[in-house]
């Protein structure tokens, strides 16, 4: 497969003294979904917003394979937070990404009944985003990122802040997007599982400043891959990793402790 994403000797330094990451290497393959766990201020959010062109490397390239084209981003971000726009209904926030690009409102009707379908809220571009649960709140950004059309999902922590049982179900509905749109997703979680259980390939961001430390390739069937004797084999040889990497960091927290505190 052909590489989308590819960073050489990345670097972030906010005020010039603090690093965040640096000598960051990461390449992503066209279609592949890679979660990314680690160490708390590694760095893991902000190698998004990097890649996203949100916040300027200090040092290092960020190469994003993409054909160009003006009626399409090359990325999407999904946030923790939905951040829906209270004042515009369900379909205006869809289309909030296409403002700005060279798209006809006939195309965008047609994405906002698209999208709509394919998180399983047909019907609801009219509604109000106060009329929607959380867990379809974050649906609805899931659409707003699909929209336009990425090559490029980027994904922050987006289902950090659900309960389990709805966690769970959108987890299971990612992966049927995934499938379907043949997206490339780099999702950063705190959730053990969840990465392991999402990703073909996870990677651990530790030491400070930041870099990858370990990556876990995840050759489990999707089908079965939750309740196999592997999968939990693979969960917790990441955990021990992960274990290791806060150590190797000086910080004075256990995995479990990295994990409760995240999802606060």
């Amino acid at each position: 497969m052909a590489t989308i994403i590819h960073t050489e000797d990345l670097a972030v330094s906010f005020d010039g003294t603090t690093t965040v990451f640096e000598g960051l290497n990461v390449a992503i393959e066209k279609g592949e979904f890679v979660t990314l766990v680690g160490v708390s201020g590694a760095g893991k959010s902000t190698l998004l917003r990097v890649v996203a062109d949100l916040i300027p490397a200090s040092k290092g390239t960020v190469n994003v394979d993409v054909p160009k084209d003006p009626t399409r981003r090359p990325y999407a971000m999904v946030f923790q937070a939905a951040n829906l726009m209270p004042w515009r209904k369900v379909g205006d926030n869809i289309t909030l990404g296409l403002e700005g690009l060279e798209v006809s409102e006939q195309v965008k009707q047609e994405r906002i009944d698209w999208t709509l379908k394919l998180v399983g809220l047909d019907g609801y571009a009219d509604r109000w985003p106060y009329q929607l649960s959380g867990g379809q709140r974050q649906r609805i950004g899931i659409a707003r990122a699909l929209a336009v059309d990425p090559d490029i999902l980027l994904m922050d922590e987006p289902f950090g802040a659900l309960d389990a049982i709805t966690r769970t179900g959108l987890q299971d509905e990612l992966l049927r997007i995934w499938k379907e749109t043949q997206k490339s997703v780099l999702f950063v979680t705190h959730d053990i599982e969840e990465a392991v259980y999402l990703g073909d390939r996870v990677l651990l961001l530790g030491d400070k400043p930041g870099r990858i430390v370990e990556e876990y390739p995840v050759d489990i069937d999707r089908g079965t891959r939750r309740v196999s004797e592997t999968f939990a084999q693979k969960v917790e040889e990441v955990r021990n990793g992960l274990q290791k990497a806060i150590e190797a960091a000086g910080a004075n927290y256990s995995v479990d402790e990295h994990m409760n505190t995240a999802e606060k």
